[in-house]
């Protein structure tokens, strides 16, 4: 079996932070984080496509305020992180050609800094898997492909018939999926099981670890009294903030010791601060904004009682893996691999998503829950990076010629 201490990795990614950013798309680099090691050399290529600054406000932006069309490669330790920067505009016909816009980027990027690589990892299947595919092909390399996709995005590439996406998975030696429950669906078109492997998220203990919950209150100037509920999520449709708010909002008609904060930024701002207004409780729901840095979040975390993640689908958040690894029961619903991970009562329960009534009712029963932080904590240990990535590395050696 080819020793990976010889070998260079390349990653391809839709997103990877900045420099100066530890927060978007950062469980690509939490990973590699473990995985760099293992290796004489990783070149990560992130394929975020840039959009023309007259049309910003279209595009994406880092916790600076910086476009990601104008990030500047970088490197640390033996990992170079180069920015393909496909061109793209907010339009139907960019979004279809943004797979081989992104592969032709990420070819010239190969070639002009005569990057030499043995394997190919991709996060996602599109545009990265895709890329990886037709890399693949010109030179003869091996091919893994992780689907971090929630399971609605899942499910709707499976039925769609799209044939850059087939393509991308029949292409790949190793196809892993972060929940279980959605290897066997691989099988409707047509990719043999003997190629699928399950794989959690994980999270870095070094920044989500466990501290006195008090000394993490003031430093973020929350009060030490109340029972604080905790919501880490992007402000989108898919991960039912809305639902939550309704169910805090039952939950303070029969006590007024509870807070909920969430934490986040996305296009259902403006709805859900509307909808909070609604409640008469601003003082009690709280948008507490976005753009958090990583060390900030750990606080959040360690600030609260319960964490509560209410979507309407997932693949497997690693937000959730954080929250148990600083010990604190998660709250959530029935979607994704979500029931694979919270297995038992005493680290977490679960409610139907959409049903806030429901989540209302397993809310006020945590609350007056006595939580074993120690058996959580323990329980969250199998899922450090650093395990889960030993596991992606047995992978590689699986598929790397002798």
């Amino acid at each position: 079996m080819k020793e990976l201490k010889r070998c260079n990795l390349l990653v391809l990614s839709d997103k990877y932070p900045h420099a100066g950013d530890q927060i978007s798309a950062s469980f690509v680099k939490n990973q590699i984080e473990y995985i760099k090691d293992y290796f004489k050399k990783i070149y990560v290529i992130a394929l975020a496509p840039w959009v023309p600054k007259f049309m910003s406000r279209f595009s994406f932006m880092d916790n600076k305020g910086r476009y990601d069309g104008y990030a500047q490669n970088y490197s640390y330790d033996n990992v170079e992180v180069y920015f393909a920067k496909p061109l793209a505009f907010p339009f139907e016909f960019s979004r279809k050609r943004r797979g081989d816009d992104s592969f032709r980027a990420a070819v010239n990027i190969i070639k002009q800094n005569e990057i030499d690589f043995d394997l190919i990892h991709a996060h996602f299947t599109h545009p990265s898997g895709y890329v990886g595919a037709r890399l693949k092909e010109i030179y003869d390399k091996r091919l893994i492909i992780t689907v971090h996709e929630d399971r609605d995005w899942f499910l709707r590439e499976i039925s769609s018939g799209d044939k850059e996406l087939l393509y991308s998975w029949k292409k790949a030696d190793m196809i892993i999926r972060v929940n279980r429950r959605d290897l066997k669906e691989f099988k409707k078109v047509g990719i043999d099981e003997s190629k699928l492997a399950f794989l959690p998220n994980g999270f870095s203990p070094n920044q989500f670890t466990p501290m006195n919950m008090s000394d993490a209150r003031e430093k973020l100037g929350l009060s030490k009294s109340d029972k604080i509920l905790l919501n880490i999520a992007a402000l989108e449709p898919y991960k039912g903030q809305e639902h939550l708010i309704r169910a805090m909002n039952n939950l303070l008609r029969s006590r007024d010791d509870v807070a909920l904060f969430i934490v986040g930024k996305g296009s259902m701002k403006n709805q859900l601060q509307s909808l909070i207004e609604s409640t008469g409780h601003p003082d009690r729901i709280v948008l507490a904004g976005g753009n958090k840095s990583a060390k900030e979040i750990a606080l959040w975390m360690n600030s609260c009682d319960l964490f509560v993640l209410p979507s309407i689908s997932e693949g497997n958040p690693t937000v959730m893996f954080e929250a148990l690894g600083c010990g604190k029961p998660f709250i959530g619903t029935k979607v994704g691999g979500i029931p694979e991970i919270i297995i038992d009562e005493h680290i977490g329960a679960l409610v139907e998503p959409g049903d806030f009534e429901a989540l209302s009712i397993a809310l006020q029963k945590a609350l007056d829950k006595d939580w074993d932080e120690d058996y959580i904590i323990e329980y969250a240990k199998q899922y450090t990076w650093m395990n889960i990535s030993a596991d992606i590395v047995k992978l590689y050696q699986s598929v790397l010629p002798v």
